[in-house]
């Protein structure tokens, strides 16, 4: 009996197809950054899976949106804080130009986070991201998303978004966020206290050093 269920077993696993992973062209799906993707990724499901990528919870505010003088693919809110939070779409590889409106974007608004999101990131624009993010304080926030489409056999196609640059420290300040967040107001108080008086110490070359 034994012998009949290993051989049982042996000829189910030969006989399963495994199926192959085919990456499909995004034009074939959105033929149009603004009137195909932009709409797409506004949808909540969609934007939902972005916040989730990028650790920032986002309400989308509008589509093709002027905010001053300027124009944003999507424009949404940072719910934690009503900061706005601006994404920018190309269904290519990154250029000079995209790169150019999100350093306009930066410098008009006073807290923004950027999401430049595109089919491949240069070499180039994946550093200039990462330089923007070591360069600026908390107030503003890079990131750099690739899209890319794939299906299996005659399955629906779905999207994976890739993280290629974000803030430094962004995973550790997301946690403290998230762990704050719980903390009442003394608690924040107590914490702020010991993290300063940590700080101080070790300015001082303190020989007690307290654990962070």
């Amino acid at each position: 009996m034994e012998i009949i269920k290993l051989f049982y077993h042996t000829y189910i696993i030969s006989e399963m197809q495994l199926g192959k992973l085919e990456k499909i062209e995004l034009r074939k799906f959105w033929a149009k950054e603004d009137k195909d993707f932009t709409p797409w990724l506004a949808q909540e499901g969609n934007i939902k899976t972005l916040s989730e990528i990028i650790g920032i919870e986002l309400e989308v505010l509008g589509q093709e949106e002027n905010v001053g003088p300027f124009r944003a693919d999507i424009l949404c809110k940072d719910i934690s804080n009503n900061h706005f939070v601006l994404i920018e779409n190309q269904l290519e590889k990154t250029d000079h130009t995209h790169l150019g409106q999100l350093l306009t974007y930066a410098a008009g608004l006073d807290a923004v986070s950027i999401v430049w999101i595109a089919q491949r990131f240069t070499e180039e624009h994946r550093a200039a991201l990462d330089w923007l993010n070591r360069i600026t304080d908390e107030t503003f926030n890079f990131f750099g998303i690739e899209i890319e489409s794939y299906k299996i056999g005659n399955s629906d196609a779905a999207p994976l978004f890739k993280m290629i640059s974000k803030p430094n420290d962004w995973s550790k300040m997301i946690k403290t966020n998230t762990q704050n967040s719980n903390l009442t107001e003394t608690k924040l108080l107590q914490q702020e206290y010991w993290n300063a008086l940590r700080e101080y110490m070790i300015d001082h070359n303190s020989p007690v050093v307290l654990a962070p």
